[in-house]
């Protein structure tokens, strides 16, 4: 009789839940006196995916407060996305700032 091989069941790493597990991080937006708020909304809408209105508020707290919280994310999502927003802001010529700090 031979032996039976031993069944090893295969290991399947999902990137998302990778990212998932990656430590969790606040994406803040830094007010500026330059920048247009549209283009801000826009950014939040379209790189952040946040709501017309969640958006607003976002934009609206960081212009009087000097900051705003966007968004928490996994680390590697979180500096992805600061660094399209900061990419989408150089190429417009405008100084958008964000920043991240560890939850």
């Amino acid at each position: 009789m031979q032996p039976q091989p031993e069944i090893i069941p295969a290991i399947h790493e999902d990137p998302d839940e990778q990212t998932s597990q990656a430590p969790l991080y606040r994406v803040i937006i830094h007010n500026d006196n330059v920048t247009p708020m549209d283009f801000v909304i826009h950014s939040l809408h379209s790189i952040f995916l946040l709501s017309g209105l969640h958006a607003l508020q976002v934009m609206y707290t960081a212009h009087f407060h000097g900051t705003a919280h966007v968004q928490t994310l996994p680390k590697p999502e979180a500096q992805k996305r600061v660094g399209m927003a900061h990419f989408s802001a150089r190429m417009n010529k405008y100084p958008l700032h964000f920043t991240l700090e560890p939850e």
